[in-house]
């Protein structure tokens, strides 16, 4: 196959410029239709002002009859003009949230991994990218926006008041900058509470959502009264801090609109000492209150939306965080399919900083290894040592601060995501399934994969008949809140299913057999040789034997550091001891070749089953007693190496109970 250059997604950042350029080119043509509007909205103004002072003293019906169709006309005007105003944001807001939708929701996507801040995310902002989008989206096509592109027209009505009289231009310039000094009042005594109420809010919704997913423990462990009164307490200071910005906007509010009332009166009065000094007419007091009154309405309504103007602001400050903090996508080349040599280079991945320490621990330091094609390693240590972080690492999950992995030689980034997914295959500690269908998950939501390849994998799992008992079979939904009831097991035997659909060529499953029964061992070693014999490396991250015996290399994680690294028979042998919470010593037995043989699966003595209790009910493994020990021959139905591990296990038995 002939490598050539892969189609490039645009840059996170540029489409966010792009898509904001396009936006301002939209507010260019509401602000012309503004203009218009508010050419139109004089209408009323001059129209009052020919009824008093040319129908009233011509007596004319035929004057009034012709002012008013004109009225009629013009309104029409208005009204056709404010509704495609009102359309043209409502489609803009439309396309800004199909141009930034799939970005924002991948950088939902990427908050949810380990370690990965939440990008652009101020104290005080909502903490998710969609919901900024939709705040923005909001705001667009509400009605607090048209009064920004209004405000800026207010010369003009004071420019025909000024036409009609220069005092009453005068004083209605004085009440628009105390109509001004009143919004900025606002802004300053709003500002920090708008800040903590949106704060109080974000961490209100993350705890309910936590508490949601975690309903199952907390109703287990009667945790109910505690959880809602926490959420309640969050919720209080949120409502708090909302009260406290509401207050002096409410106040301010108020205070806006009585003075503009009393301003069209000091209009009303300043116009009728002018009509006694005989400079104006009757007809120029109605339409100079009533210009008054449009040259103030623009920044009077935005004094009362502030609230709805600051969250969309910060929203789309938070928004324009998100998506330049996001990383770059790399110009890649299309490589051939990769064959699963995998090479971890002096791999240091940090814990990100936390709130009260700055300081940032090795999570892995200087890891480094090479697998082959067909090879099957074990990640084992004691909680906290890293494990699941490398198993991140191995996938492109997360990126190492310092080294490297490579596939095939190439680095992770010199794949294009999707292209390179196909050959990976990732079981994670906690699966979780999405809203859909049986086959949705195990195809990965990918339509190019077939039914047949769907159903391999099921039926290698050994799930397809449980998925053909399920009402619809395949089509049944097993994920969401009107989903398929599946138990923990079912659920990660699913997950394993999606990990291999498609036969990938690195498989990592993290803890895969912490939910399964001793059936679910058996297919959990049968999947692992079969991968491995089609020639897949097969990484597990586990503290149980069971899946020791169908893997030939090992590696020992000690505070992010390789202990020990190489075949299984040498890091976890006669004299090694597992390193996890049970200190169990074992060894399994050692492969005739790499690619030609069967699991070997031995099941516990009922004598020794209180040491292995932590571990599983059903134990899976083939142990060898220490250097040096006598043990005696099996019967010939028996495997030497089986015999050995129930001698073994005998006497780890009287030693306990000794």
């Amino acid at each position: 196959m002939n490598s050539h250059f892969t189609t490039i997604t645009p840059q996170p950042r540029a489409v966010f410029l792009a898509a904001w350029r396009n936006l301002r080119r939209t507010c260019v043509a509401v602000f012309g239709f503004s203009i218009v509007l508010n050419v139109l909205m004089l209408t009323g103004s001059i129209y009052m002002l020919q009824v008093y002072d040319r129908v009233l003293t011509s007596q004319s019906v035929e004057t009034l009859l012709a002012l008013f169709a004109i009225v009629v006309v013009l309104y029409a005007f208005l009204g056709f003009f404010d509704f495609l105003r009102a359309r043209i944001l409502g489609l803009a807001a439309v396309r800004l949230d199909l141009a930034l939708g799939a970005g924002a929701f991948a950088q939902l996507l990427r908050q949810g991994l380990p370690g990965v801040p939440r990008a652009g995310q101020p104290v005080a902002a909502p903490s998710q990218p969609l919901q900024n989008l939709d705040t923005v989206r909001g705001f667009l096509s509400g009605g607090a926006v048209g009064a920004l592109f209004d405000a800026p027209l207010v010369p003009l009505y004071l420019v025909v008041l000024y036409l009609v009289h220069p005092m009453l231009c005068a004083v209605t310039i004085a009440g628009a900058l105390v109509t001004a000094a009143l919004a900025w009042a606002n802004h300053l005594l709003t500002r920090d509470a708008i800040d903590r109420t949106l704060a109080g809010e974000s961490a209100e919704r993350e705890l309910a959502e936590r508490s949601r997913r975690g309903a199952e423990a907390i109703f287990g462990m009667g945790m109910q009264g505690a959880v809602v009164s926490r959420w309640q307490g969050l919720r209080n200071v949120a409502l708090a801090a909302g009260q406290r910005s509401g207050h002096p906007a409410e106040m301010i509010a108020a205070t806006s609109r009585a003075f503009r009332m009393l301003l069209q009166s000091a209009i009303l009065s300043a116009g009728a000492w002018l009509v006694i000094q005989g400079e104006i007419t009757g007809g120029m007091i109605i339409a100079s209150s009533i210009l008054s009154g449009k040259a103030l309405g623009p920044v009077d309504q935005i004094i009362g939306n502030w609230r709805a103007i600051q969250r969309a602001a910060r929203a789309r400050d938070a928004l324009r965080r998100s998506f330049a903090d996001a990383p770059d996508t790399l110009a890649v080349v299309d490589l051939p399919e990769p064959q699963g040599h995998i090479e971890l280079r002096d791999v240091t991945k940090l814990a990100p900083p936390s709130a009260n320490n700055s300081e940032r621990r090795p999570l892995l330091d200087e890891v480094g290894f090479s697998l082959e094609p067909g090879d099957g390693l074990a990640i084992v240590g004691p909680s906290g040592s890293g494990k699941s972080t490398l198993a991140r690492v191995l996938m492109g999950i997360v990126t190492p601060d310092a080294g490297e992995v490579r596939l095939d030689g190439a680095t992770l980034d010199q794949w294009a995501p999707e292209r390179l997914g196909r050959h990976l295959g990732y079981l994670p500690q906690l699966p979780d399934l999405l809203p859909g269908t049986a086959r949705d998950h195990i195809a990965r939501f990918d339509p190019s994969v077939t039914d047949e390849m769907v159903i391999e994998a099921a039926k290698v799992v050994g799930i397809h008949e449980l998925i053909l008992s399920l009402p619809k079979g395949y089509a049944t939904e097993v994920g969401g809140a009107g989903g398929a009831t599946l138990s923990g097991g079912q659920m990660q035997r699913l997950g394993l299913a999606r990990a291999i659909c498609g036969r990938p060529k690195v498989v990592v499953l993290d803890e895969p057999n912490a939910h399964l029964d001793a059936a679910g061992d058996e297919a959990l070693a049968r999947v692992i040789t079969l991968l491995r014999r089609a020639g897949s490396v097969v990484i597990v991250v586990t503290h149980r034997p069971a899946a020791l015996a169908v893997l030939n290399k090992a590696l020992v994680l000690k505070d992010g550091r390789v202990e020990r690294f190489g075949p299984v028979s040498d890091v976890l042998g006669p004299t090694a001891v597992l390193p996890a919470n049970d200190h169990i010593p074992l060894a399994p037995a050692a492969m005739p070749a790499r690619l030609g043989w069967e699991p070997v699966v031995v099941q516990a003595a009922p004598a020794a089953e209180n040491l292995f209790t932590r571990l599983a009910n059903v134990l899976e493994t083939a142990q060898v007693p220490p250097h040096g020990a006598d043990v005696p021959e099996a019967d010939p139905p028996m495997p030497r190496r089986v015999a050995q591990a129930m001698a073994r296990l005998g006497d780890q038995s009287a030693a306990g109970r000794r």
